[in-house]
């Protein structure tokens, strides 16, 4: 018993880490629509932060917006507290729902890729060697990318997303319409990932898989973070009627 109040001690007693990645005050403006508002939402270093909420509720904006490929309308994204630049997006990857496959075959895609971020020689062959071992992919590598299965060919693009080394990795929703032994495949990129360090931030409408996966949870409805916090806490005892709803089931109407 002294022990396991000791062990408690000690874990309540750990600092929390900086974010590496903040969204303060971010709204985005489309159509002369205001799709995402006031969004104040942190990503910390090494944690698995599932992005959840109906469709619609503005999760793959949020994402774009985080990575720099969408600029907001009001409010800033910060990188280890600066502002983001080019610098900071070479130290992110991110994997489409629909990952894009370029016209080469599975080696040429992981080539290229590291190719382009500068990577070249013994090291870039290495790194292909980890990247089609790790996607379970090295007796496809002369096929061409475009002809694999959607299964693996979302294997292939979070591989090579990886092989560049990021620090942080966002996913928009990877396993959408995957059988479950792709999905498994999946999920056991993102746990070598997070396992490896690299920061996750992944879009999922599967409450089980955010059991699975996660540590935290960003619950977004109608284009602002109803509720955040450790995943178990917002997937168990939900505070916002948003979250509870959907999680029920049931629709939610109200702001």
């Amino acid at each position: 018993m002294l022990e396991l109040v000791h062990s408690r001690t000690l874990e309540e007693e750990t600092p929390v880490p900086a974010p590496i990645l903040t969204a303060r005050g971010v709204s985005y403006d489309a159509g002369g629509r205001r799709l995402v508002s006031d969004v104040t939402a942190n990503i910390r270093p090494g944690r698995r932060t599932m992005v959840m909420g109906a469709n619609g509720a503005g999760k793959s904006l949020f994402l774009r917006l985080m990575h720099g490929l969408i600029q907001p309308a009001d409010g800033e994204v910060l990188w280890q507290g600066r502002p983001l630049d080019r610098a900071a997006r070479r130290a992110q990857a991110m994997v489409f729902q629909r990952p894009v496959m370029l016209r080469r075959t599975v080696l040429g895609n992981l080539r290229f890729a590291l190719g382009v971020r500068g990577i070249r020689g013994s090291e870039r062959s290495l790194r292909v060697a980890e990247a089609l071992d790790r996607a379970r992919l090295t007796d496809m590598a002369y096929r061409p990318a475009r002809v694999l299965s959607g299964g693996e060919q979302q294997r292939l693009a979070i591989a090579r997303a990886l092989a560049t080394a990021p620090e942080v990795l966002f996913l928009d929703e990877p396993t959408a319409s995957l059988d479950p032994a792709s999905t498994h495949a999946v999920e056991e990129l993102v746990n070598a990932a997070h396992a490896a360090g690299v920061a996750i931030v992944m879009i999922t409408h599967d409450a089980g898989q955010a059991r699975r996966l996660g540590d935290d949870v960003i619950f977004m409805h109608n284009g602002r973070v109803a509720e955040s916090g450790p995943a178990a806490r917002v997937l168990d005892a939900p505070r916002s009627e948003a979250a509870r709803a959907w999680l029920d089931g049931r629709l939610c109407l109200s702001d």
